[in-house]
């Protein structure tokens, strides 16, 4: 008897249970592709199935109305109602779409020391960009930079030369920001600057770009002001296949690209290569014209389920003419113009070109000690060489226009012509002046350097609620600075100590090419100007603790670091030159914290605070006296500390994603060094003009602001977007300026207790807003624009300007809208995509920077607030 009400009550529940089945198929809902092994549970229980190796499944459901929920690593979850007819539904082909919150799930390796936000519960200010719209964006004649430039407080400033882009967070430039790869920091460790140049072809290789504003979730021994832009590269890819693509633009950019994955292999093995060039006549101003090259090469071994391993070496060499500063009257008469180039027999020249070749190796190694322990290390190496080319000497024999004001003459167009013509004249050219002038050369100002490090992170999972990680930072880096002849143009040689001190004639010359640049640069003897080296070695550890549930988390989490700096100078005229400095060794430290609270498990709020004692940069260390070889220590530098503040609110459902963010910094205690152009009080007159240094000591900056951005599904068809971050940003209290002249050394001026307080910090729009969209037209066919708009942005602050008598003026608002069109063609197995981008739709020239002279870098934009061009 009880064995009959066993099985009646079996038998029942398997009645209640098996009602029916539903089917589908699951799609990747950008591609179209399957998405094998992805999981599907009826809603609300625990009955679930895996889709087969083509995506589709069969489940068993108990209802015959309900709902089944589907999800895949690094994709949105999708719940999708169900009424069965006949004991069945089929639910067809299930779209998922990318989830850029799952991105640290699928990053392939370095997810230990690849610092992402979704890595850490307690949450921070943070956007971050896939590659399917890195693709759409960033491809083209543009830098990877356009590809953020719709996050919240965040400026993009195009310039207008091929990898002059600038980026800014908060109001931070890119100095202040931590950009890394693959969790290996490209900043440079004398001054922090980046030069996206170097990495002209990071947009055909990035996986996603993740933007931390503020403090970020970067667990490295570095303290950035602004934030930390992760670029995640590719690993070796475990699908076979490859792709062509070609590219062509405006001003004759042209691109070509192929690439080509071998797959996984049985034995554990994927192999990945890229290659691409690329040119153009010119970016916007004339004389812009660039070319370059990029390769990828990536290899993957995954020996058994505990280790992974992922080689990569990759480059982009590339040279570029620049547009530098320019006199605002030449600018206004025409925004394009750029004296800096001419025509030789060989075409189209410019004496500023900007060249370089930066190949980086990196490689990657994930270990599973154990469930709840891994062991994350990247260990990675560049060899960075070139420069950038300018003019020494003076020649009478440059083209020259009317200044628009009627005012006198400017320098116009280069006549390369004329100038070998004079240089055949003046025989050897040097510093000094002569009836027919002292010659004019090129230049190249070379920056070779070499880098090794190692990021090293071990995280162990104590509970389900509470895990710690610890790591290590090492950097060893070594700079060579000095200049050589690029082109006599018809000079017997060059003289670089004058008549008086006749020094070695130099007759060499070198190409300003990036592939030649690896090997052919100048040895001592054939040296001019300067000639020196920079030693930093850099040792950091960190670690941090978070304690997470459901519906609450907090973390702690703090860095140590110790620096050394030391300069070695040598120059051409002294056997023995200047030698080793002593050696500078300075600490810093940061520690941060945070919690979090979910609240009916869509919403969240969180707070978050940190403190920063930063050690100064190499630059600020040391001042390069550079005709005399004089160093120049700076003892009295310290620390700059940094206080940040921050909170906010997340929201997220199926198809509503948003955020709301509020921050105060504090920055105290910059030194900054600049160089600059003394008129002798004759401005009229260049021939007086010589080069200062420019050091300023006690600047504190104050940054408040509120983010708020938000993403919204609409349908299957349309996605819609949008921001608003607005901030405030000065100067506070008192600080000092230091001149002095580069060829003597002498202090030219000193002022102390130079008032800044209330003055505007004008590197970005403070106000800024944006909307865009993407639209599914049919099946293939999608159009996506956006718009962003940007005022309470201000003019460069002079150094030796207090506030009582000065205050910026704004630059004019100004509003940029792009729009582009895809199209996939449906060729089976194989893909073919068609994509065309217009940026800046309605062609508005407005101001986007000032730089430290005055002059204006355009980039298609106006030279004040008051003038206002558009074509």
């Amino acid at each position: 008897m009880k064995k009959l009400l066993l099985f009646i009550l079996l038998l029942g529940s398997f009645a209640a249970f098996s009602q029916g089945t539903v089917t589908g198929t699951l799609l990747d809902g950008e591609t179209g592709e399957t998405l094998p092994s992805a999981n599907v549970v009826e809603t609300g229980t625990s009955n679930g199935t895996v889709a087969d190796m083509d995506g589709n499944f069969t489940l068993n459901v108990s209802k015959n109305q309900g709902a089944v929920t589907v999800s895949f690593v690094g994709y949105s979850s999708k719940k999708i109602n169900y009424t069965l007819v006949n004991g069945s539904a089929n639910l067809g082909s299930v779209s998922l779409d990318l989830d850029a919150d799952a991105l640290g799930e699928v990053v392939i390796v370095g997810k230990g020391v690849i610092d992402l936000a979704g890595g850490r519960e307690t949450p921070v200010a943070v956007t971050t960009i896939l590659a399917e719209e890195i693709q759409r964006k960033a491809i083209g004649n543009v830098e990877i930079t356009e590809a953020v430039k719709s996050a919240p407080s965040t400026h993009v400033s195009g310039e207008s030369g091929f990898g002059d882009s600038q980026l800014y967070l908060r109001g931070f430039d890119q100095s202040n920001i931590a950009i890394l790869l693959n969790g290996q920091p490209v900043n440079g460790m004398e001054d922090g600057l980046v030069y996206w140049s170097n990495w002209a072809g990071v947009a055909d290789i990035a996986t996603a770009i993740q933007v931390q504003r503020g403090l970020g979730a970067s667990k490295l021994a570095i303290s950035s002001v602004g934030g930390t832009t992760n670029i995640v590269m590719k690993a070796a890819d475990r699908k076979a296949g490859g792709f062509a693509r070609f590219l062509g633009g405006n001003d004759s950019y042209a691109k070509g690209t192929v690439a080509y994955n071998t797959g996984i292999n049985d034995n554990g093995w994927a192999f990945s290569a890229l290659v691409d060039y690329w040119q153009a006549h010119r970016k916007w101003s004339k004389g812009t014209y660039g070319q370059g090259q990029n390769y990828f090469f990536a290899v993957g071994y995954k020996p058994n389920e505990t280790h992974a391993f992922n080689f990569l070496i990759t480059g982009a060499p590339q040279l570029h003419g620049q547009k530098w500063s320019q006199s605002k009257e030449r600018i206004a008469a025409d925004p394009k113009f750029n004296e800096h180039w001419g025509y030789t027999s060989d075409g189209i020249e410019s004496e500023r070109q900007n060249y370089y070749h930066k190949p980086v190796i990196n490689l990657n190694w994930d270990w599973d000690i154990s469930d709840v322990t891994d062991l994350s290390t990247v260990a990675y190496a560049s060899w960075g060489r070139g420069g950038g080319t300018g003019n020494l000497g003076s020649s009478s024999a440059r083209k020259r226009t009317e200044d628009p004001d009627g005012d006198g003459p400017l320098i116009g167009q280069i006549d390369y012509d004329a100038i070998a013509a004079n240089n055949a004249i003046v025989g050897v050219g040097g510093d000094y002046g002569g009836e027919f002038g002292s010659g004019y050369i090129r230049r190249a100002s070379v920056n070779n350097h070499q880098w090794f490090g190692m990021v090293s992170n071990l995280n162990h999972e104590f509970s389900k609620s509470f895990n710690v990680n610890v790591g290590a930072d090492l950097r060893f880096y070594r700079g060579d600075h000095f200049r050589q002849v690029t082109d006599l143009y018809g000079l017997s040689g060059w003289d670089d100590n004058g008549t008086d001190n006749p020094g070695l004639l130099i007759t060499a010359t070198f190409d300003p090419t990036p592939w030649a640049a690896l090997s052919n640069f100048a040895d001592e003897g054939d040296r001019i100007g300067y000639d020196y080296s920079e030693n930093i070695n850099y040792q950091g550890i960190f670690g941090q603790m978070e304690y997470a549930t459901d519906v609450f988390s907090m973390f702690v989490q703090g860095a140590f670091s110790n620096q050394s700096y030391q300069r070695d100078g040598r120059f051409i005229e002294d056997e023995d030159g200047l030698g080793k400095s002593d050696k500078v060794s300075k600490t810093g430290y940061n520690v941060k914290g945070g919690l979090s609270y979910t609240i009916a498990g869509d919403h969240k709020i969180y707070a978050n605070a940190g403190y920063y004692s930063r050690q100064p940069y190499l630059d600020n260390i040391f001042v390069d006296i550079r005709s005399s070889n004089e160093l120049i220590k700076n003892p009295e530098v310290d620390n700059q500390t940094i206080t940040s503040f921050e909170g906010g609110y997340h929201f997220k459902s199926n198809r509503i994603k948003a955020n709301f963010n509020a921050y105060v910094t504090d920055w105290d205690n910059r030194t900054l060094t600049d160089d600059g152009i003394d008129d002798n009080g004759t401005p009229k007159d260049e021939t007086d003009d010589f080069e200062i240094n420019i050091i300023q000591r006690g600047i504190r900056q104050f940054h408040t602001g509120a983010e708020f951005d938000i993403s919204f599904k609409a349908s299957d068809w349309l996605t819609l977007q949008g921001f608003l971050s607005g901030g405030r940003w000065i100067y506070k209290g008192e600080s000092s300026v230091f001149i002095y002249n580069d060829a003597t050394g002498a202090l030219i001026s000193e002022s102390d207790g130079v008032n800044r307080d209330g003055v505007k910090v004008s590197n970005a729009p403070q106000l800024t807003m944006g909307l865009g969209g993407l639209v599914k037209i049919v099946k293939g066919l999608s159009v996506d624009a956006s718009i962003k708009h940007q005022e309470r942005h201000y003019e460069y602050t002079d150094v030796n300007t207090s506030a009582t008598d000065y205050m910026p003026s704004r630059l004019s608002p100004y509003a940029i809208t792009d729009a582009g069109l895809t199209y996939d063609f449906d060729l089976g197995s194989n893909e073919l995509t068609f994509r065309a981008n217009v940026y800046n739709v309605f062609d508005y020239i407005r101001l986007s920077n000032s730089d430290a002279f005055g002059y204006y870098t355009t980039n298609g934009r106006t030279y004040n607030g008051s003038i206002k061009y558009s074509f």
